[in-house]
């Protein structure tokens, strides 16, 4: 999943980044409300976690704007104010669930999944479990992989970077952009791990298969899916 924290401290903000990124998930974070709001407007994410104490605007600003805009998106809201008539509020700004600080890290990876599988109304999954391009397939709740229904076994980063792949089918995605989202790496390092991981995931996804799906554009990127596509 791709996850957006809003969260103005910034050790707690490193805390969640860190352990969502180890079980899997991409992560941006944002150290205000309005450029939590922004980031939200701009980018798809599957789940946001947002603080409610925040500078620039309150978590349940943030929410509420994005309510008014049609965002559906599921939030998950933390805050130190854990009354009743806090947490019922927070939920009536437009939050779908309210995790009291401190908390448990287990406790908040179970209530994004269970976001994560909720339907919004009229019928419409919030984000699919499942990907699919061509015959290759990505099991997200159970961190499956197959192709051609043949079981493949990968790396926590390989499959966080074939989600991210999978999640931008015949889409070049850049170096840059496979550094920021995957890496977390802001910054042209001068390395050649992107490289060496999509050879990598190369190997296992297409060297027993046909036709291959990852295919390298040089001096452009990388795309998956058919050569067609």
């Amino acid at each position: 999943m791709r996850i957006l924290v809003v969260e103005d401290d910034a050790q707690a903000a490193e805390f969640l980044r860190r352990g969502l990124v180890e079980s899997g998930h991409v992560v941006d974070v944002a150290g205000d409300g309005k450029l939590g709001l922004s980031m939200a407007l701009d980018v798809d994410y599957d789940v946001l976690i947002v603080d409610r104490m925040l500078p620039g605007r309150d978590g349940l600003s943030l929410i509420r704007m994005l309510r008014a805009d049609a965002r559906h998106t599921p939030v998950l809201v933390l805050s130190a104010l854990g009354q009743v008539d806090q947490r019922i509020e927070g939920l009536r700004a437009g939050g779908d669930d309210y995790l009291v600080k401190p908390y448990a890290f287990s406790e908040l990876l179970a209530r994004i999944e269970v976001l994560a599988r909720r339907v919004r109304p009229g019928g419409e999954a919030v984000v699919s479990t499942l990907l699919r391009v061509a015959d290759l397939e990505l099991d997200l709740e159970h961190h499956r992989v197959t192709r051609a229904g043949r079981r493949i076994q990968l790396q926590p980063r390989e499959l966080r970077l074939l989600e991210y792949l999978m999640r931008r089918p015949g889409r070049v995605v850049t170096r840059t952009m496979l550094l920021e989202q995957v890496w977390d790496m802001h910054f042209d390092p001068q390395t050649n791990v992107v490289d060496s991981q999509i050879s990598r995931l190369r190997a296992k996804i297409d060297r027993d298969f046909d036709p291959p799906l990852l295919h390298t554009l040089r001096g452009f990127g990388y795309r998956l899916g058919a050569e067609s596509c």
